[in-house]
């Protein structure tokens, strides 16, 4: 592991911010700026031991540092490893990390606080480097790009998890085993971010329980329209595939028959349930991609054969199927009238130059699809039982048994057109030909449908 011989850069400005927080007595959320901390524990023991213990701790001390200044304690804090994948020893080998302090901490910035949440930076690669399984970005960029996820969200008024960067020097308390590994003498410097936990949400929120996955049936009985629909055009916005909602008690898409609610708190705030997302650090804005693309979508489908415009195109395209066009209208205009807000936060946040461009293509896609009629209410087809062909003579079926085309399923121009039927490029915005039971031809090709099946005129 390659370590950092300089300590906190930047530390003195950073520290006048968190000192201007602690005036405000707001907390530890109340400021976009970096936090400079320390956290001493024994690492060693915390990563070898084994990763399925849920319940395992170690003791450890969470502290402000700076060059050239005393460190100041924060508090005693017992550190666990957290996250659902996460904590996997071929995911991550520095994972996600809570804290909960022996003590409510008597400091401004974390007065209240019982337990902190720490985005680590996963892992030590390049940005060209996703892990195998679930397509992390394993380095520090990781941390800031979720982080600025989260303040987008709140500056779009979408219901999350308060979050904060920070620049942690992790000490190991503890030697290697074999002796091997980092300079204990040193500590590691890496970004990172600070995450609300979802207790201390509830509180913010004044929320009376939790309603957690056993107890959820569906959207369409527990919800309110415009907070899923809501819910829907954020996760599109920022390229996030890794969240299941159960929109109706037939829904199937991708996960929602196994998991009505994942990565999704629902909160009882005055009687009503509230949606709050949180945990995107496999979204496209995050990772900068996703490995599965080509077994899902045909990049043929945009001209620019963007991932990140077909992604989200994907997500908003299947909200048709989902929501009236009322409703859709109301939801696209809603964020539309916080577009400066949200540009105004990617002008300010800091961004690797990789992050930066592939987060605006995000941004950019999104924000021009819900704009205009025309880009958002593409063509569809709308014709019960239509089906895909390889040929214009309806000689071979383009997908086997699986060729009849869901209503709701966005198809693109036509190439081509002969005696009623149209040459198009399909998105598979409904995931009826995903794995396990996919069909490379609409993933790699064009196919052909009967032109009377396909209008614009949905819902």
């Amino acid at each position: 592991m390659r370590v950092v011989r300089t300590l906190l850069p930047a530390a003195v400005c950073a520290l006048a911010a968190a000192a201007l927080a602690i005036a405000a007595g707001d907390g530890v959320f109340s400021s976009d700026a970096p936090l400079t901390l320390q956290l001493k524990a024994p690492f060693n023991d915390l990563f070898l031991h084994p990763r399925t213990d849920d319940e395992y701790a170690v003791n450890g001390v969470l502290s402000y540092a700076s060059e050239g200044v005393a460190e100041k304690p924060i508090g005693q804090v017992k550190v666990s490893l957290r996250g659902n994948t996460s904590k996997r020893e071929t995911e991550c080998s520095f994972p996600k990390l809570k804290l909960r302090f022996d003590a409510r901490p008597d400091d401004p910035v974390f007065s209240g606080l019982s337990t902190v949440k720490i985005g680590t930076h996963c892992g030590e690669s390049d940005d060209k480097e996703l892990t195998a399984k679930f397509g992390r970005l394993p380095n520090e960029h990781s941390p800031l790009r979720e982080a600025f996820v989260y303040r987008l969200l709140g500056a779009l008024d979408v219901p999350t998890l308060k979050a904060r960067t920070a620049r942690i020097a992790y000490v190991y308390a503890d030697p290697q085993p074999n002796g091997e590994g980092p300079d204990q003498s040193r500590p590691i410097v890496r970004n990172a971010m600070i995450v609300e936990d979802g207790d201390d949400a509830k509180k913010r929120l004044g929320a009376e329980k939790e309603i957690d996955e056993a107890k959820f049936t569906n959207a369409a009985e527990m919800l309110a329209p415009e907070d899923t629909a809501r819910l829907a055009f954020a996760e599109a916005l920022i390229g996030n595939f890794d969240w299941c909602l159960k929109f109706t008690a037939s829904d199937t898409y991708r996960c929602d028959a196994r998991h009505p609610l994942w990565n999704i708190l629902g909160l009882e705030v005055r009687g009503r349930v509230t949606p709050l997302i949180y945990d995107f650090d496999v979204s496209g804005m995050v990772a900068g991609r996703h490995l599965w693309f080509a077994d899902v979508f045909n990049e043929a489908f945009v001209r620019s054969k963007s991932h990140e415009e077909v992604e989200v195109l994907a997500q908003l395209q299947r909200t048709r199927s989902l929501f009236t066009r009322d409703m859709l209208d109301s939801t696209r205009k809603r964020f539309a009238d916080r577009k400066d807000a949200a540009y105004q936060t990617f002008d300010r946040a800091t961004l690797d130059d990789n992050g930066r461009r592939e987060i605006k293509a995000y941004m950019d896609a999104f924000f021009n699809t819900i704009g205009s009629e025309d880009a958002f209410y593409r063509p569809v087809v709308t014709a019960k039982n239509a089906m895909l062909y390889t040929t214009p003579d309806k000689a071979t079926t383009a997908c086997g048994a699986r060729s009849t085309i869901p209503v709701g399923t966005p198809v693109s121009d036509p190439t081509a057109t002969e005696n009623g039927m149209v040459q198009v490029v399909v998105l598979d915005a409904l995931w009826h030909w995903a794995p396990p039971t996919k069909c490379d031809t609409v993933h790699k090709t064009a196919v052909w449908i009967e032109g009377g099946a396909i209008s614009s005129k949905y819902p």
